[in-house]
């Protein structure tokens, strides 16, 4: 298989999850898991196999901008690299979305943070981060007893 063609099957798996991200049902929790556990999941599986196949004598490194840009000038390693977003990006977009979820933001606001975190990752992070906390302070005293003993993923 060329990077190329595994490059499709990645993309194409990323897509499924961030359409049944910004699509399908939160209501179910296995539907949930999809988007949440399983496709990082295999995406990350990816990225193992390919880290422990193909890295071993590669050039460059880590230590300095050069050394990436050396070692990311092999395709395998770039595919890795890119499989790292993907997998990592979906998962954050699926654990902010149940979040804002759970504090009330409308699935017609978390759209566009939603395609902004799949498109521009930590930015998307950063702007549901502060969707989420500028709706938990403006909640008044007595609004905010609804909310204890609600289970938050990594609040």
């Amino acid at each position: 298989m060329t990077p190329e063609i595994l490059f499709s099957y990645v993309g194409t798996a990323a897509m499924v999850g961030w359409a049944l991200l910004v699509l399908g049902p939160r209501r179910f929790t296995w539907f949930n898991a999809i988007p949440l556990w399983i496709i990082p999941a295999g995406l990350s599986a990816v990225y193992a196999a390919l880290i422990f196949s193909r890295f071993s004598g590669m050039g460059g490194g880590f230590d300095s901008l050069s050394n990436v840009a050396t070692l990311l000038a092999d395709d395998w390693a770039l595919l890795a690299a890119w499989v790292h977003f993907l997998a990592f990006d979906l998962f954050i977009g699926a654990v902010m979305a149940a979040r804002m979820d759970r504090v009330g933001v409308g699935r017609l606001v978390q759209t566009p943070i939603l395609l902004s975190t799949f498109m521009l990752g930590p930015l998307g992070f950063l702007i549901a981060a502060l969707t989420e906390l500028g709706l938990r302070a403006r909640r008044l005293p007595t609004q905010t007893k609804s909310l204890e003993g609600t289970h938050y993923v990594f609040a």
